[in-house]
């Protein structure tokens, strides 16, 4: 019988030994080159399986990638040499704790900082306080909003040729119809959680932003001219 991987199989007891071995050296050349081969990496798995696993996706970073490489920065800088193996402590629960509370701490904090900047239904109230309808539509934002998402949902085999475009489109146009779930109204953090469904390049995202927009803006076109002839 084949025996089970591990989990953690990236973070073995010889990353623990490399990094007992850090600790104690006092030659940073050598330090440099047994991180980089020894314990970079488990530190770097270590992040990217927590944020995923716990869903600590309410970041201030462009990209999951770039909080990954503060959490391997700040083990670095900060942790590293407090850990002693003498204790009896393990360095993969060790670290999985600090890792595991530090993100809580960065999470919260970017989470509060979303918040205030409010919901996808404040947007929205707060549009029409200031703009009204739309245009001579007479439309409330919501309207217009499921007016295109409906017609966008029934274009998507036209608008896109390849699947993968699709499934990122009906990612983006799933958001808008949920959009009052969300508590959080922000280009960044939503381009992270479309990114999340997806598992695509932020490229490919951009590129889908860009069709999906131009749709969204002919439409609001095609309803504001024929309006306008109406009242002509």
């Amino acid at each position: 019988m084949a025996r089970k991987k591990s989990s953690n199989n990236y973070f073995t007891k010889e990353t623990e030994e490399y990094i007992v071995k850090y600790n104690l050296s006092e030659n940073q050349e050598y330090r440099n080159k047994i991180f980089t081969a020894h314990i970079y990496h488990p530190f770097y798995k270590l992040a990217e399986n927590i944020i995923h696993t716990f869903k600590f996706y309410y970041t201030d970073v462009d990209q999951i990638e770039d909080l990954k490489h503060e959490v391997v920065s700040m083990l670095l800088e900060e942790k590293i040499m407090k850990f002693d193996s003498t204790h009896g402590a393990k360095a993969y629960s060790y670290f999985g704790t600090i890792v595991k509370r530090w993100l809580i701490n960065y999470n919260n904090k970017n989470y509060k900082k979303l918040k205030r900047i409010g919901s996808f239904e404040e947007m929205e109230e707060s549009y029409e306080s200031r703009a009204g309808k739309i245009d001579s539509a007479g439309l409330t934002l919501k309207q217009f909003l499921d007016i295109w998402v409906d017609k966008a949902d029934s274009e998507i085999e036209s608008m896109f040729i390849k699947d993968s475009e699709r499934k990122i489109a009906d990612a983006i146009l799933t958001v808008f119809k949920k959009r009052y779930d969300i508590d959080m109204f922000k280009k960044k953090a939503l381009y992270i959680y479309v990114r999340e469904m997806t598992d695509c390049e932020t490229p490919h995202l951009t590129k889908v932003v860009s069709v999906l927009k131009e749709n969204y803006y002919k439409l609001y076109k095609d309803y504001d001219e024929s309006e306008r002839l109406k009242i002509t």
